[in-house]
């Protein structure tokens, strides 16, 4: 089953196509990852997904009872504009927000919350007392009070330290384990790797990958060899660049990355990296998300692949 069907979708600001023809099955209980650059589209697909926008093309369909065409309770949503009455104090903030979703006393599920999400001495104070990172916090609780089946959030870790990312983390991934299904929007790659069940990337409003990492994986193949040098950092003093057979080098500082070209025979590049160095590690590797997001929109891309609108992931 399917939480979100998108099909044939596009959106036109001023004559340009912010989403175009895009389609997408995003399967229930799933954490469903959306990457790609700023300006691409992601975010304007979000809004459609809530109701926010209207599609000028094609149909967004989200099963559960509706009114004008927006599903009732059955979607929370992080914007990543965050947006807060400033002068409430949180607790009675968050209250409120259930209040306005399910018309419910909710105020268990928030004291719940504010420990889980470290704010619960805070939960008396004006919300323009918390710093970034708790009002964020604070508004992911309002996206997720009620328990609505679907949460969408756009780029939630943006601006957290590593404890409150951790904790936030933790969060939605229980969320997953108990039935919810979580669009995720983000630019950290890692995150997207370790916690997404499929990963959709949009590129100039066109979707340009969309499955699970291993089968985005497999459309490149293991063209990656990751090494390190007895000598440290830089290749140990060696240029690798130039390589027979090795079309890419990007130095990582301890670790360098070096892309085979397509047809080149890995064991005749270690061969020809042993004649000039001492290597301590020598591993062939698919890529890495972050790689395969900086062929595709880096500035040495040639552009997006084209992709048809068959989603592995329905």
């Amino acid at each position: 089953m399917n939480a979100i069907q998108i099909q044939e979708v596009t959106k036109m600001f001023g004559g340009v196509a912010a989403v175009n023809d895009l389609s997408l099955s995003i399967p229930e209980g799933s954490i469903y990852g959306f990457i790609g650059p700023n300006g691409s589209g992601k975010t304007t697909t979000m809004r459609m997904i809530v109701g926010i926008l209207r599609p000028d093309r094609g149909s967004i369909a989200v099963p559960g009872e509706k009114t004008n065409g927006v599903p009732i309770g059955r979607i929370g949503y992080l914007p990543e504009e965050r947006g807060l009455y400033r002068k409430m104090r949180l607790r009675t903030l968050l209250e409120f927000h259930g209040e306005l979703r399910g018309g419910l006393d909710v105020s268990g599920e928030v004291t719940e919350w504010l420990q889980r999400l470290g704010l619960a001495e805070w939960a008396d104070k004006p919300v323009e007392a918390l710093s970034k990172g708790m009002s964020q916090k604070a508004q992911f609780i309002a996206a997720v009070l009620c328990r609505p089946p679907i949460v969408i959030l756009d780029e939630p870790f943006s601006g957290l330290d590593p404890v409150a990312a951790e904790t936030l983390r933790e969060a939605i991934l229980e969320l997953r384990r108990r039935g919810t299904t979580v669009v995720l929007s983000t630019h950290d790659m890692p995150t997207a790797e370790a916690m997404c069940d499929f990963i959709f990337m949009i590129f100039r409003g066109r979707k340009v990958l969309d499955g699970s990492l291993a089968e985005i994986q497999e459309m490149y193949g293991s063209d990656i060899i990751r090494l390190s040098t007895a000598n440290g950092s830089v290749g140990g003093g060696h240029d690798f660049s130039g390589l027979p057979g090795v079309e890419q080098v990007r130095d990582l500082g301890q670790v360098q990355e070096l892309r085979l070209a397509r047809g080149s025979d890995p064991q005749l590049v270690l061969r020809e990296l042993v004649s000039r160095t001492q290597l301590t590690s020598f591993a062939l590797a698919k890529p890495s998300l972050h790689d395969i997001f900086l062929r595709i929109a880096g500035p040495a891309s040639a552009g997006a692949p084209e992709v048809t609108n068959e989603t592995p992931a329905s």
